[in-house]
Order: structure tokens, then sequence, then C-alpha cells
């Protein structure tokens, strides 16, 4: 099975940051220009946690707050559970179902190097489901 360093090389994308102090209107903001789910919070150039739309609707919304008035820091989860590059892929399906989690953020020597989502991990998981099937194919019809 693929590592998480294999997901971080195929996305196109850098992760997106925040700043403890912006709002979480700000932040939703964000989030729906570069549409994605998630946000790692720095501060000080330093990882703190990340926001997610989870928290914005357990933390936020459903606390009945103004998102326009609080700011990241109130809403975000701060000590998130993380990978590294060199976790497998099943590390991160196995850590996402016990932990009820769709955004693992991804640190190797104490710095953030990127985040991968629940998708990322469907994604990777179909296509190399997708490689090895062609791959039979090719053997069983004596292409090889």
């Amino acid at each position: 099975m693929g590592k998480v360093r294999n997901i971080l090389q195929a996305k196109s994308k850098s992760p997106i940051f925040a700043s403890p102090d912006a709002t979480v209107f700000e932040a939703l903001e964000l989030m729906f220009e570069k549409n994605i789910g998630a946000l790692l919070v720095m501060e000080q150039g330093e990882f703190i946690g990340i926001f997610t739309e989870r928290d914005y609707a357990r933390k936020v919304i459903l606390k009945g707050r103004a998102s326009k008035e609080i700011l990241i820091r109130e809403a975000m989860t701060d000590n998130p559970t993380t990978v590294s590059s060199d976790n497998t892929i099943e590390d991160c399906m196995t850590l996402m179902t016990n932990h009820f989690i769709r955004h693992l953020p991804v640190v190797d020597d104490d710095k953030i190097v990127g985040i991968v989502s629940i998708g990322d991990v469907v994604k990777y998981i179909i296509e190399e489901q997708k490689f090895i099937i062609e791959n039979m194919e090719h053997y069983i019809k004596g292409d090889v």
C-alpha cells in the first residue's frame, strides 16, 4: 500500500493556512474560494490546529454564535491527530475511521508539510486498484 507522501506528490495544491486571529467568517470565505473543507491554523510559523467545516457546524452554528464575531482560535481543533509522510494510506484510513475525522495534517520533523483528506485517500485507493486491475487484464491477455 502507498504512503502519505504519494498523495502529497500527486496533489497540485499547497495546503491553505489561516491565522488563529482571523474570524470564522473570513476562514469560511477562504474555504469557499479554494473549495476546501479545512484550513491549517498557523501562529508565528508554528502549526497550532485545524479549522474544518465540522468545527464550524458544531462550535459556531449549533451554539448560536456569529461567524463574523468569533475567532478561529475559539472554534478550531487544537492538537489534531496528524500523520507523517511515511505513514501508509491504511494508517490514514484507520485514524480517520477511529477518530471520525476527514482531514489529517501531515507533519514531518515538527513542520507541517501538507494535509490529506478522506477524498484524497479514496481517490488514491481507487487509482491504485484501477492500476492493479489493468495489469491483471494485460497479464491474462498475455500482453506482458
